[in-house]
């Protein structure tokens, strides 16, 4: 992400989203009531009697602004759109007054214009900034046959596979099985490969198939292999890669350790509510009431509740009187413990009758 321009006059600013996470942080800026402005391309029946592109009519890119009714991010496809009323455009294209779908794209600049910016919303764009700066990190754990990788992006995990060997057959004749298995490192190397810009790899699993693959990128793919380091779990797929998640793995290879942090600090307030401990409250109005008694040292909050003028007041007064807070994403697994607690969640600095 990065600021093209500021108004604070006018309560503008014009970002230029460059990933993914970009357009994910993008949608939680972005609020019903916003003016929202961003190059649209519609295609314009030709009426000058020169049909150039015959009845298809004339591509045609201008800025269009809409007031917003709702913002929708959809990370599968990678599109953020945001639903409003046409505010501003070029008359002669647009209809003034009615409905619209915006399209917010990569590379393609946001102007957002505010009543208000909130310190939320620029420690936001501030955050989009920095983890621009981080390298991607990719998780391999491979277990027996089976092969699954998870790359984390700002939101959550996104994971690919299994990659299934088929080594694991009773009847494989023993001079073909290490081609079979060749084969089947190859595959997981080919999806490797289809990764941009990753920096680091964590090659890990229960087994000593970790270990096998590591040899062989050795000998082949040393490129792969000097980013890359091994890590015991005590469990394969998916639930593998939460494991390292939780070790805190990624963060000591200095790469993006946001969702690594907020599934630790859910860990804590599970474990706390697990031993019935009077240092941890959770659910709106008992945060609330933690929070007006400076009691909370720790603050995580859903970031589907963003937009609530009191949650929003409780965040100010627990960072005025010296606390710290978290926003959890809702797409992982931390963020979905938390909003099964109401969204809020305290650890307490000393316990409240």
């Amino acid at each position: 992400m990065r600021i093209i321009h500021q108004d604070a006059k006018r309560g503008l600013i014009e970002l230029f989203p460059e990933t993914l996470d970009d357009l994910w942080h993008l949608s939680h800026l972005i609020e019903p009531g916003d003016l929202v402005s961003s190059r649209t391309t519609r295609r314009i029946q030709d009426t000058t009697g020169e049909r150039l592109r015959s009845d298809r009519g004339i591509k045609k890119t201008f800025f269009m602004g809409i007031r917003v009714d709702s913002i929708n991010f959809h990370k599968y496809t990678g599109k953020l759109r945001a639903k409003g009323v046409i505010e501003n455009g070029p008359e002669d294209l647009v209809s003034l007054g009615s409905h619209h779908t915006l399209d917010l794209k990569l590379n393609n600049s946001v102007k957002i214009q505010k009543e208000r910016w909130s310190r939320w919303h620029r420690k936001r764009i501030k955050e989009a900034i920095d983890a621009s700066k981080i390298p991607k990190a990719l998780v391999v754990v491979i277990e027996d046959d089976n092969a699954d990788m998870g790359i984390l992006r700002q939101y959550g995990v996104e994971y690919y596979g299994p990659i299934i060997g088929g080594i694991s057959g009773k009847r494989m004749v023993q001079k073909n099985r290490q081609q079979i298995i060749n084969n089947f490192y190859e595959e997981i190397v080919n999806t490797i490969n289809k990764f941009e810009g990753i920096e680091g790899m964590v090659i890990a699993g229960p087994g000593f198939g970790k270990n096998d693959f590591y040899q062989f990128i050795s000998q082949r793919y040393p490129d792969i292999a000097r980013i890359s380091r091994l890590e015991s779990t005590g469990a394969g797929g998916r639930s593998g890669i939460h494991e390292v998640l939780q070790k805190g793995i990624l963060e000591e290879m200095a790469t993006e350790g946001r969702i690594a942090e907020e599934m630790r600090m859910m860990a804590r307030v599970l474990e706390e509510i697990g031993k019935t401990s009077n240092m941890v409250t959770y659910g709106k109005k008992e945060v609330k009431t933690a929070a007006e008694a400076g009691a909370v040292e720790e603050l995580l909050v859903i970031d589907e509740m963003l937009r609530e003028e009191d949650v929003e007041k409780i965040m100010d007064l627990t960072e005025n009187l010296g606390g710290k807070v978290m926003v959890l994403s809702s797409e992982h697994d931390g963020g979905k413990q938390l909003g099964a607690l109401g969204g809020l969640a305290a650890l307490l600095r000393y316990a409240l009758n």
